[in-house]
């Protein structure tokens, strides 16, 4: 038996996809009869933290990422043998957690959050080169993508939906992140689908309140908080309009044809590989969905228009990520 140690955080800022895959760790850990240990902020991401209370994980203070003692001192008190960091702010601590008796897995984005580590993952749909820093293992790709419970029961709900709905509008989920700051780009991603003209049904997923324009015929939005049923949504949706981070993989895994809109520079490499691959189609850089943009509305409309291109779309998409890989990850966890 192991005893794991996982540190993340979440906020308004960051948003909640590095929590998102603690959980997915804790879940498969306890099935393995593991004790957990959670060690972060939770801001914004109360479902996860009642999962993670659900999973009978030990919730402590979150560490210091500037305190290098910090993490190690905490590997110690809770005696783990395994540390989880999905961080971008936390530095060098191989060498110390080692020395305090566990073995260091670290998750990174290309040159985001990198550090040396025992077991080094990069599920990102892309391949980049990375350098030699005398990491142990090093996991690359959409196979190692650590994805919650709910995602794979998601993913099964959605292989039992009927393609076709004849008669009705496409259903279109729009979800930007857990940040309340992505508010006017959620704003602007409304008017966009307005104004392709087509009907569809839209929900919006979003803190802050975005504003959405008057429908036109055959329109319908509505505007919903963050919540547990996201995965669902996603499901039973014709369409997906997300951002290239977390939920991109959640998205592929599930099935769900997908926009992307590309946020912040550490998405750009997934916002790429994603389209270039054929899982996703682009919808631009956030900064570009502004009244004189016309190619996300286009974009959108053929969308909305061609229900075989996005079945085509996320087909694709559901072959290269199968949310096993949380398992994946711990299987290559060294021996202690």
């Amino acid at each position: 038996m192991r005893r794991l140690l996982l540190r993340a955080d979440a906020s308004s800022t960051i948003g909640v996809g590095h929590v998102s895959r603690m959980v997915a760790f804790a879940e498969r850990a306890r099935r393995r009869d593991w004790p957990v240990a959670f060690s972060g902020t939770l801001e914004g991401a109360d479902w996860f933290a009642a999962r993670l209370d659900e999973l009978d994980v030990t919730v402590v203070d979150p560490t210091d990422p500037g305190d290098d003692d910090a993490l190690p001192d905490l590997v110690r008190k809770l005696g783990s043998d395994v540390v989880v960091v999905d961080h971008y702010d936390i530095g060098e601590v191989r060498s110390a957690v080692n020395a305090a008796g566990a073995a260091l897995v670290s998750l990174e984005g290309g040159e985001f959050g990198r550090r040396e580590a025992d077991v080094v993952v990069d599920s990102g749909l892309h391949s980049r080169p990375r350098p030699d820093d005398g990491s142990g293992v090093v996991l690359r790709g959409p196979r190692y993508a650590p994805l919650r419970e709910q995602i794979r029961h998601a993913r099964r709900l959605r292989a039992e939906r009927s393609a076709v709905r004849p008669g009705q509008p496409p259903e279109v989920v729009v979800v930007l992140g857990g940040g309340a700051v992505w508010r006017e780009q959620v704003t602007r991603l409304a008017y966009r689908l307005r104004d392709t003209g087509l009907p569809f049904d839209a929900d919006i997923v979003a803190h802050g309140d975005p504003d959405v324009p008057p429908p036109g015929p055959g329109q319908r939005f509505t505007v919903s908080k963050p919540d547990t049923r996201l995965p669902e949504r996603l499901a039973t949706a014709d369409l997906a309009v997300s951002a290239a981070g977390v939920t991109l993989l959640e998205a592929c895994c599930i099935g769900v044809p997908t926009a992307l809109v590309l946020l912040v520079d550490n998405q750009e490499a997934g916002y790429r590989a994603a389209v270039e691959q054929g899982f996703a189609v682009g919808l631009g850089r956030a900064g570009a969905l502004d009244d004189a943009t016309e190619t996300a509305t286009e974009t959108l409309a053929r969308l909305l228009g061609d229900p075989a291109r996005r079945e085509r779309l996320a087909s694709a998409a559901a072959d290269v990520v199968d949310g096993l890989g949380a398992d994946r990850v711990l299987e290559a966890v060294p021996a202690g």
